[in-house]
């Protein structure tokens, strides 16, 4: 994650550009002109949709993305350009046909309910002089791009001719090629470096019927042979994604909870797009497009991902590296940003944690308890030396900090320096802040900037000095 973090790959869009349009209103009455319902129109919003989808996707991962389409000389073609050009998108690529309608679709919603929508777009295929612009402008310039995604919506600028004239150019230029398809014809994408057809789609395009693994290696090969792909791959909702090189791997994904599965396919085509940029492996590649799709539909409508999100989901799946959850006084204070803004309850506790056992763990379980995020401030070993005598810590801070962020009830490690965490819980301002037992009655430092103080019982006989002794044969 790390290296993504640091990693601004150029990626190349090419396809079906439009508007997602949404009229917002209440209904309380039924028109006296005809039976149909009267929408009181409060609030429109507008919003990238198709390959746009895509683009805000690989936008929000932090790509510089480039987009090529073909596009009406009309009012709803300058809105869109206006609205790539306004995240940082080059429509240098982007021309415009005389006669054609840019694709618009506006939705009207009423008490959150979609009850009509209208399309004004042209579907038929773009003209072969536009299919010659665009290949002239990209072929100067098609080797600047680390990777190019085909996102086809069926709407006619990926053509047969279009489609392989890109992936023909690319190709010579030692550039991947990845498509999110359209209908049940692949033979437009030959020679892609992969697809990304979820299993309806595969079925379709195979006429194989994916009831097994058995089936579904043979959709796999067969797919791969005809379109003559660098990697075969089904996304398979739920169960993930499934690829197929010299043998069938599938990657698992786990879903916390599923509120809406729009846009999915093209958070996955865009993550994956993504990972190969950064030159990861199909297993780390498909592994992040999983843990991203796993983010996108928690959340509603078309939505995007970041890498900070997935690496924040990651971590609650505890399928991350205990390093991935030791953070700086400046990661954590941007976490916590983000936990609060989803309305998460943030819990913080601090210690030595200088030899782990079992009383340390109950009592981090059980601070867990109290809210969705605990967050463990760790003391510097100098900070321990000063607390507990010149021969502590027994462990040193990096080695505590990696087996406190291992534990389940651990979502985040911060190590201080200083004797107490004052300065840390001033900056996270947790909603309870927890202690031991033994400082009932007593001042705790922060609380001043909790919500509330929780105190827990230490189990007795369990303590780092005790265990220290025992070692020690006293």
């Amino acid at each position: 994650m790390k290296v993504l973090k640091n990693f601004k790959p150029r990626i190349l869009v090419v396809g079906d550009l439009m508007i997602d349009h949404y009229l917002w209103g209440s209904c309380e009455r039924i028109s006296p002109e005809a039976p149909v319902q009267v929408v009181d129109i409060s609030k429109e919003t507008t919003v990238l949709g198709g390959a746009g989808n895509v683009i805000n996707n690989l936008v929000a991962l932090g790509a510089s993305v480039s987009v090529s389409s073909v596009i009406g000389n009309d009012v709803n073609g300058s809105e869109l350009t206006n609205m790539l050009s306004a995240i940082g998108v080059d429509t240098k690529n982007i021309i415009t046909q005389e006669g054609r309608k840019t694709s618009k679709k506006s939705r009207v919603i009423a008490v959150s309910q979609q009850i009509l929508r209208y399309d004004k777009e042209s579907k038929d295929d773009i003209e072969s002089g536009s299919v010659k612009n665009i290949i002239d402008s990209l072929s100067s310039n098609i080797q600047e791009y680390d990777i190019v995604i085909l996102s086809d919506y069926g709407k006619g600028v990926l053509t047969t001719e279009m489609s392989q004239a890109i992936i023909q150019l690319s190709k010579t230029k030692g550039v991947k090629v990845l498509v999110d398809p359209k209908g049940s014809d692949f033979s437009k994408y030959k020679g892609a470096y992969l697809l990304t057809p979820n299993k309806k789609e595969v079925m379709l395009a195979t006429n194989i019927e994916i009831k097994d693994d058995k089936s579904l290696e043979k959709a796999l090969v067969k797919l791969k042979t005809e379109c003559d792909l660098g990697i075969s791959l089904i996304t398979l909702s739920e169960d993930g994604i499934a690829t197929y090189d010299e043998e069938v791997k599938r990657f698992p994904t786990v879903v916390k909870e599923v509120f809406d599965v729009t846009g999915a396919g093209d958070t996955v085509i865009a993550s994956i797009a993504f990972a190969l940029s950064a030159n990861k492996s199909i297993e780390d590649t498909a592994a992040f497009a999983n843990l991203a799709a796993g983010v996108v539909v928690g959340k509603i409508g078309s939505a995007t991902v970041t890498l900070d999100e997935i690496e924040e989901y990651e971590a609650s799946l505890h399928k991350s590296r205990s390093d991935a959850h030791i953070k700086s006084f400046e990661d954590i204070d941007a976490i916590v940003s983000r936990y609060r803004a989803n309305g998460k309850k943030v819990v913080f506790t601090n210690g030595c944690f200088d030899i782990l056992h079992v009383g340390h763990v109950k009592y981090l379980q059980i601070a867990k308890s109290f809210g969705d995020i605990l967050i463990v401030g760790l003391n510097s070993d100098e900070s321990v030396s000063r607390l507990k005598g010149p021969t502590r810590p027994v462990n040193i801070a990096e080695d505590r900090a990696y087996i406190l962020a291992a534990l389940e009830a651990v979502d985040f490690v911060v190590p201080f320096s200083e004797d107490t965490p004052h300065d840390l819980i001033k900056m996270i301002q947790p909603d309870v802040l927890v202690k031991g037992g033994d400082y009932e009655g007593k001042a705790v430092v922060g609380t001043e900037f909790a919500g509330e103080l929780k105190l827990v019982d230490f189990v007795d006989g369990k303590s780092t000095t005790k265990t220290i002794q025992k070692i020690q044969g006293k």
